[in-house]
């Protein structure tokens, strides 16, 4: 049994949005064009900025994706520890992303620790520490839809490979291949969403 616990970075708080577009890809080329991704209508002091950034058809770029660190520890080999176990695996997620120096890019880390222990006495067997990360070049994105877009669309494009390299390295480090499950990174968005504003409301309170 796999428990997933997922923490994403803390930024601002932000209000409930509704996501939707249209995305069309050229992984070909790694340019990625999305449609127009709109949101609940509220006041903008700049709205003439707003509706002309809005006709333009959202434009992003995957510059770059890697292995920013990494370690594996087979704790079972090491204790000398043979035989079948079966495994009992803890996954922790969490998300950051961050403006880099150069105009209209972005950095978004998917940081990873999963440990694994046998289920009948509970001794370590593994574990696994993992943050890969994704540079993006993203432009005409209004102001107010950056934090979810970087939160939800840039980690599920790299995901994918995040998956494959923990396969591979547990399977190389003497265990099972672990394939994780796909995420909803919508719905993990407003989890953290709604928990924000409900520590912010418990702290109003107090």
């Amino acid at each position: 049994m796999r428990n997933i616990q997922i923490f994403q970075s803390r930024a601002p708080p932000l209000a409930r949005q509704s996501i939707e577009g249209c995305r069309r890809s050229c992984y070909a080329a790694w340019d990625i064009f999305l449609g127009v991704t709109r949101m609940a209508q509220k006041p903008v002091e700049n709205a003439k900025n707003e509706e002309e950034a809005a006709q333009k058809p959202l434009k992003m770029q995957v510059l770059a994706q890697y292995i920013r660190d990494m370690s594996f520890e087979n704790i079972l080999a090491q204790k000398g520890i043979s035989g079948e176990a079966q495994p009992d695996v803890s996954v922790q997620v969490n998300i950051d992303a961050k403006k880099r120096p150069i105009e209209n890019q972005f950095e978004v880390i998917i940081k990873t620790e999963i440990s694994s222990k046998t289920k009948d006495k509970g001794e370590a067997m593994f574990l696994l520490e993992l943050e890969y990360a994704g540079i993006f070049h993203i432009e005409n994105l209004p102001e107010d839809q950056l934090h979810p877009y970087l939160m939800i669309e840039c980690p599920r494009m790299i995901f994918p490979f995040l998956r494959r390299i923990i396969s591979d390295v547990t399977r190389d480090g003497g265990f099972p291949p672990l394939n994780l499950d796909s995420m909803d990174f919508v719905q993990l968005y407003r989890n953290e969403i709604q928990r924000r504003v409900a520590e912010n409301a418990k702290v109003k309170a107090n």
